[in-house]
């Protein structure tokens, strides 16, 4: 954790506090706001990018979640045991193996039970079974996209509509909605963490999510993840946050807005922390291994750890619709923000009087064009692509865009003049410590973030179950002039998308195809360096209108003709 807070204290909450007064003094997108400085309006266009990314795969975890939560409205689970037609004879279900010792808990750690269920790498969990073989169907190459899975195609145009239905009125309609999707999420997170806690063996998981990792505390990856999940969870360089700021009130106090809303957000992150680990500290507990061998992160923690660790409880449907219940509202507030990034963007931009009174047409292009694109990801092969989209687009790219939008408005635009604007708009200025963030302090950590990152060796992307079976995604050439780096040998001498494949003898690798060819493609070109001779005075050439100083700088000349809307 301790990563994380450095990075949230010295980058999240300064970069939170620009985009915030950013939008609200321009009270204009992602797009209209690069007034200040055209030069880099493609931050704006970097930003649309990164939410049109998020908006098209964020929607089919929420489909997925939409799934689980219909399939939860029955009296057992179907991934509680391993008597369904799509169960693999590896399958063991720890509540099978529970019958085994005719029902009863053991008092101590059960080695008999520990043993039968974990002597083999072929046990499969029937979560995992049916979050593979029937939900995704999935298929063994990348490439191979097989059917489009019809039932999460119908969740997905489910989720879309809910989108649709809910921005109908823009940030009138979403905001009134937002207060249930922002609220009920803590009553679930409450009652889950009281369940939680008073199960056997909670403590023990959630001391392993408190231990801290004193070993790792020095490698570079550590921190960049960090610095990742801080970008992603406060939605920094999405575009959203300006977005959104942009229909406050100007003289708004978006400085107590940002870090309020800042810290609420990572103690949210901390608080769900101790739910999920008191529940797995209680599979832990029951199954009598160690809590990092049921831990997981991504979708196998979502829809496979803990929909499993949640049938060893009573009443196991009700906490699994409760689980997923909550998975659906947290979505759902995500691509709210999302969304309206896209259609104010492309209303702002446009700006003539039919777009700005056909504003529902755009939201419901850009909802079934998210729909559309969003079909593919449905497919047998779709959970490979979105993972690609998932680690690829939209995680370190928003380091980046958020380095070159602080190193423009303080450099280009000037830091004298945006502070000016900021005590303008607030009636003081920004605080020293936030000043001394965005001129050296955050522009100076996310560039030597990204250097190391560009240095650190990039392991194959791998998706596979808990903890036996991968399906190597994404073969990264060996990067010329960095010595080390590169993804290490594969276990298998497999071809770049290929598959370890098991029987009940174990586990054996299919035949190499033919061996790729080697990277040999040219060195890369070193960037350009910037023209000689910038400075805070192309404000003036870019900005001409700026140099009235009785009215904000890169604020609108013309009263918004958009409708006067309020965020929530």
């Amino acid at each position: 954790m301790f990563p994380y807070f450095i990075m949230l204290i010295f980058c999240g909450i300064p970069l939170f506090f620009m985009e915030l007064s950013f939008g609200q003094f321009a009270s204009q997108g992602c797009l209209g706001v690069w007034r200040v400085c055209p030069l880099f309006k493609g931050v704006g266009y970097g930003m649309m990018v990164v939410s049109t990314y998020i908006g098209i795969y964020y929607n089919v975890v929420i489909c997925i979640a939409f799934y689980y939560f219909f399939s939860s409205m029955t009296h057992v689970l179907p991934w509680a045991y391993c008597n369904n037609p799509w169960n693999t004879p590896d399958c063991a279900s720890v509540l099978d193996a529970a019958n085994l010792t005719n029902g009863s808990r053991p008092a101590a750690r059960p080695s008999n039970l520990s043993h039968l269920l974990n002597h083999t790498l072929q046990r499969t969990s029937p979560s995992e079974e049916y979050w593979r073989l029937y939900v995704l169907k999935l298929s063994d190459d990348i490439g191979n996209f097989g059917e489009v899975r019809l039932p999460l195609l119908g969740c997905l145009g489910v989720s879309w509509v809910v989108v649709f239905l809910c921005l109908i009125r823009g940030v009138k309609s979403s905001g009134k909605v937002v207060y249930f999707t922002a609220t009920f999420p803590y009553v679930v997170l409450t009652i889950l963490f009281v369940r939680g806690v008073t199960l056997e063996g909670a403590f023990t998981g959630i001391m392993y999510y408190l231990t801290p990792q004193w070993d790792k505390i020095l490698e570079a990856k550590v921190w960049g993840d960090a610095a990742s999940q801080i970008f992603y969870s406060l939605g920094c360089a999405w575009g959203g946050l300006i977005t959104m700021a942009s229909y406050n009130k100007f003289h708004n106090n978006c400085y107590r807005d940002s870090v309020i809303i800042s810290i609420t957000n990572c103690a949210t992150s901390v608080y769900a922390g101790f739910v999920i680990f008191s529940i797995l500290g209680f599979m832990a507990n029951h199954l009598g291994v160690d809590v990092s061998r049921v831990a997981d992160h991504g979708p196998g923690l979502a829809f496979v750890a803990y929909p499993e660790a949640l049938t060893l409880l009573p009443i196991s449907p009700l906490w699994s619709l409760l689980f997923f219940f909550m998975l659906i509202l947290l979505g759902l507030g995500t691509q709210f923000c999302l969304l309206e990034t896209l259609v104010t963007a492309i209303v702002d931009e446009v700006g003539n009087e039919w777009i700005l009174q056909k504003k529902t047409y755009v939201t419901l292009g850009v909802a079934v064009a998210g729909f559309l694109l969003g079909i593919p990801l449905t497919s047998q092969a779709g959970i490979y692509w979105l993972l690609l989209m998932d680690n690829y687009a939209a995680s370190f790219s928003l380091v980046i865009i958020s380095c070159i939008m602080c190193v423009s408005i303080m450099y280009i635009y000037g830091h004298r003049s945006y502070f000016q604007d900021i005590q303008m708009m607030l009636g003081f200025p920004p605080p020293l410590f936030f000043q001394i963030c965005w001129r050296f302090v955050s522009p100076a950590i996310i560039f030597l973030q990204a250097q190391v990152h560009r240095r650190l060796p990039q392991n194959p992307l791998h998706f596979g179950p808990l903890r036996e079976r991968n399906v190597l995604l994404h073969q990264l050439p060996q990067r010329r002039g960095v010595p080390g780096h590169g993804p290490p040998a594969p276990q298998c001498p497999a071809r770049t998308y290929a598959a370890a494949v098991q029987s009940k003898q174990g586990t054996y690798c299919e035949p190499a195809g033919r061996p790729g060819p080697a990277h040999s493609g040219p060195a890369p070109k070193p960037h350009p360096s910037p023209p000689a001779g910038i400075t805070a005075s192309w404000r003036c050439l870019f900005c001409p209108s700026l140099a009235d100083s009785q009215r904000p700088r890169f604020q609108a000349t013309a009263p918004r003709s958009r409708e006067v809307e309020t965020r929530v």
